[in-house]
Order: structure tokens, then sequence, then C-alpha cells
């Protein structure tokens, strides 16, 4: 199995900027269609363990549309011959104080595209530095 075939890598890398940016500006309609809709996928956010696509969706719709904006760094993806790939990323908020957000996801690709199977998602204190 070939790892991290440049073209899988810039497809994958396009789908997760596209979820990106869809979680910045509430497109909740964009983040829907990322995630695969079956009841096996699964997301554990930083607050709630989410089982389905239902849950998930209905999160999505209410969760609050406001304070979104991030800041990613180490961004890591990694593919696994041309249908399987792990994107995993640090984030920041304004919000999240001395907290640094960990995000990973796992990306399958479908006959219907690159979709989300399953997603974690936490927050930690920032590590002191020295």
């Amino acid at each position: 199995m070939e790892v991290d075939l440049p073209d899988v890598v810039a497809e994958v890398t396009a789908e997760f900027e596209r979820y990106e940016k869809a979680l910045v500006t509430n497109d909740v309609t964009v983040l829907d269609a990322i995630f695969r809709e079956d009841s096996r996928t699964i997301r554990y956010g930083a607050t709630e363990n989410l089982y389905g696509f239902d849950e998930i969706q209905a999160f999505r719709a209410g969760r609050p549309s406001a304070g979104l904006e991030r800041t990613l760094s180490k961004t890591v993806i990694t593919t696994y011959g041309r249908d399987f790939a792990v994107a995993s990323t640090l984030f920041s908020r304004p919000s999240s104080g001395t907290r640094i957000g960990r995000q990973m996801q796992t990306w399958v690709r479908f006959p219907e595209g690159w979709r989300v199977v399953a997603a974690h998602v936490s927050l930690m204190e920032q590590p002191k530095a020295g």
C-alpha cells in the first residue's frame, strides 16, 4: 500500500479545507455533506458524544453560530492507498483561553466522494514551555 500519494493528499487536503471553511462560517449544509450519512459514523466532540449521522446532524443544527473562528497549526494529512486518510490538526480560538484544541478525522473515499466516518475533537491546557 502506498502512503501519501501526492494526488490523493491533494484531494483530501481540499476536502479538509472545505470542511474548515464550512466550520468557521457555520455552513451546516456543507458540514452535513462531509460526514458520511450512516448510523456508524461517530463524532466525539469537546462536550458531546455523537453516534450516527442523525445525532451529528442534530448537533450541527443546534450549535451556536458565533465565535467559530480559529487558527490551525501542525495540520497533518496522511493517506493510505487511494481511499483512506487521516487528518489531524491543532487549533486555537480566542474564546479558548489557554486551552488548545485537537481534532482528528478519518476520511474514506466512497462512490459519492470523500466523507468523514469518524472524528474526535478535544481541548487541553497548553503545555508549559521549558
